[in-house]
């Protein structure tokens, strides 16, 4: 085995995954907490995920596991991969308890105005959390495909990675924004963000000293078809909600479009 061409490898997911500070950095120059920007921002982040979800990752899952299992069962498999995403992030939903307030003021009359931004920080954050799990779990085994990509060949690993960069911008903007209009704290949003593009460059070191001899086909169509569900389930019950609940319908509507259009862009770069 080339062992210049495994630092290569790994030095291309490496920069894949961490072009996700690139989008993390834009909470360092968010001056003013405007509604509309960030009911757009939401809107962006539940377009690039969707968009992802199923344009790459059901398409790429439906052609492994048709391959391996023929039409019929292929298909099957892929859209039970994809409903079986979808319940385990709803089953984990239902059962990790909101944030709840840690101010109590036993002996005043309740700020409701305080209250509801409270409130509303709490839901935002969560969301914010929720978004860096997604898309951690969409980088993991991202990572791992480039990684192997570009075990395989260098030359086709750089275009990938360089596709997987571009996309992974307005990822790390799905993450940071939430986190730092819930906290005002521009060091936690760009951290959470960073923290999810990581996961490409662990997928690809667990790919490469665990993963690597169990690795087909199978695994990675049931992977990805069950993280877009993940995604499409994160950006249809918490991101686009937000989104209009933000600012008005049209705000999360532009967002929506221009999230799929930079994604659309991205992957046709490299074709």
């Amino acid at each position: 085995m080339d062992h210049a061409n495994i630092w290569i490898a790994f030095g291309l997911t490496l920069f894949a995954g961490l072009s996700t500070g690139i989008g993390s950095a834009l909470a360092f120059f968010t001056k003013n907490q405007s509604a509309r920007f960030l009911s757009v921002s939401m809107g962006l982040s539940a377009g690039v995920m969707i968009y992802i979800s199923f344009v790459e990752l059901l398409v790429g899952a439906q052609e492994s596991l048709v391959g391996e299992y023929g039409t019929k069962w292929g298909n099957w498999y892929t859209v039970s991969a994809f409903f079986g995403g979808i319940l385990l992030i709803a089953i984990i939903d239902k059962f990790v308890p909101n944030y709840e307030n840690p101010h109590e003021f036993p002996e005043e009359e309740p700020d409701l105005q305080r209250e509801i931004v409270q409130l509303k920080n709490q839901k935002l954050l969560r969301i914010g959390l929720f978004t860096a799990l997604a898309l951690g779990l969409h980088n993991f085994p991202e990572g791992i495909a480039t990684f192997l990509s570009a075990m395989k060949d260098v030359s086709l690993g750089i275009p990938i990675a360089i596709a997987v960069a571009i996309h992974n911008i307005p990822e790390g903007i799905a993450v940071s924004v939430p986190v730092f209009y819930a906290t005002n704290d521009r060091k936690k949003a760009f951290a959470y963000s960073f923290a999810s593009g990581l996961a490409e460059p662990i997928g690809a070191l667990i790919g490469y000293l665990v993963l690597m001899p169990f690795i087909n086909e199978t695994i990675f169509g049931v992977l990805f078809a069950g993280i877009a569900g993940i995604m499409v389930f994160i950006s249809l019950d918490q991101l686009l909600p937000a989104a209009h609940a933000y600012g008005k319908h049209h705000h999360a509507i532009y967002g929506l479009i221009a999230g799929m259009a930079i994604m659309a862009v991205s992957l046709l770069l490299f074709i």
